[in-house]
């Protein structure tokens, strides 16, 4: 009996249906678990070892981040079950309905959006958990530049960037962050639809079911909802996106609004080329171009980010070094070119 096998029997699964449910970018596995005691998923990170970190410590972030979430009163998986020596946690089925299915298949996307901007309102809203890593100014930086760097831009120009171009791009990233550090609270960091369930039996913020948080950090909120509203994956109309804003601002009414849309422009900005440099990685690196398809959303987002005021450091570093007709993805490899 595999160590798997094993840990569904002793807690009522043996006989369950097992379905496993469709990988991400990520290394977790995930089954969903039907004839048990109760609808479940299996969480399995048994391959963690390979992303340098043991299964148990890949999953106690997990565990501590659905607990804060539960305690605020908002919706996480409820943990049924856990091995963390062997990566495997039994948790809670909160459902198919993600709100990327219920999108793909014409759902209005309104009230979608403003009931995830609600509950990520009152998410910010509560004081983070103790000892989160932070997602700030040098992070941020540091994580741009091992895709925008160490990949888009070898990908485009044929070799990586010499050192002062490094220290030059580190010290825009600085710039354009550093005036938005300290707003203290935690932050999702994959805040959109493909992890967000939605539960319409559960009122207010707890409609909607917040999945896949283990890498949250301490950090700006406007980087959540740059995340929901500016979609690497999907396009947002730009009605839909002002109703989420405005649920968001309103839910939050401390803030001061300019200076939250100056940190958002900044966020997405950083944002926005990252992760149209992480599609090249997973292309070039790990073999999945399907992500591709995704650049020319980023470049555009990051486009529009560029024009507010609190992003000149970036755009001016992007004005000396990489002009307008190379903000794409780059050419295809010389081996993916057809013979």
């Amino acid at each position: 009996m595999t160590p798997v096998d094993s840990f569904l029997a002793a807690h009522g699964y043996g006989a369950a249906a097992r379905t496993p449910l469709p990988q991400d970018a990520g290394h977790r596995r995930y089954t969903r678990l039907t004839g048990g005691p109760r609808s479940a998923l299996l969480m399995d990170c048994t391959d963690a070892p390979r992303v340098g970190v043991t299964p148990e410590e890949d999953l106690v972030p997990f565990l501590r981040l659905a607990r804060h979430i539960a305690g605020i009163g908002l919706s996480a998986p409820a943990v049924l079950a856990e091995d963390l020596p062997r990566g495997l946690l039994l948790v809670e089925d909160l459902g198919p309905d993600t709100h990327a299915r219920l999108l793909d298949a014409g759902a209005d996307p309104r009230p979608l959006y403003e009931a995830a901007a609600e509950a990520l309102a009152a998410l910010h809203a509560a004081p983070p958990p103790p000892g989160l890593p932070r997602w700030e100014a040098p992070r941020m930086a540091e994580t741009a530049g091992l895709t925008f760097l160490e990949w888009w831009w070898p990908a485009t120009f044929g070799a990586r960037p010499d050192d002062a171009v490094r220290a030059e791009f580190a010290a825009a990233m600085q710039a354009m962050l550093s005036p938005f550090a300290g707003a203290g609270c935690l932050v999702h960091r994959d805040y959109f639809p493909a992890n967000l369930i939605d539960l319409p039996g559960r009122p207010g913020p707890r409609r909607t079911g917040i999945l896949d948080f283990q890498d949250a950090a301490e950090g700006h909120p406007a980087y959540d909802l740059v995340s929901l509203v500016e979609d690497a994956r999907r396009d947002v109309a730009p009605e839909v996106r002002q109703a989420a804003i405005d649920r968001y601002l309103d839910g939050r009414a401390g803030l001061d609004a300019d200076a939250f849309l100056a940190a958002f422009a900044a966020q997405a900005a950083q944002r926005h080329l990252r992760v149209a440099a992480l599609w090249v990685r997973l292309d070039r690196r790990d073999n999945k171009p399907g992500y591709l398809k995704h650049g020319p959303r980023c470049w555009a987002l990051l486009d529009r980010a560029l024009r507010h005021p609190s992003t000149r450091p970036l755009a001016t570093f992007l004005d000396r070094h990489v002009p307008p007709d190379l903000r794409r993805n780059p050419d295809p490899a010389p081996e993916d070119l057809p013979a």
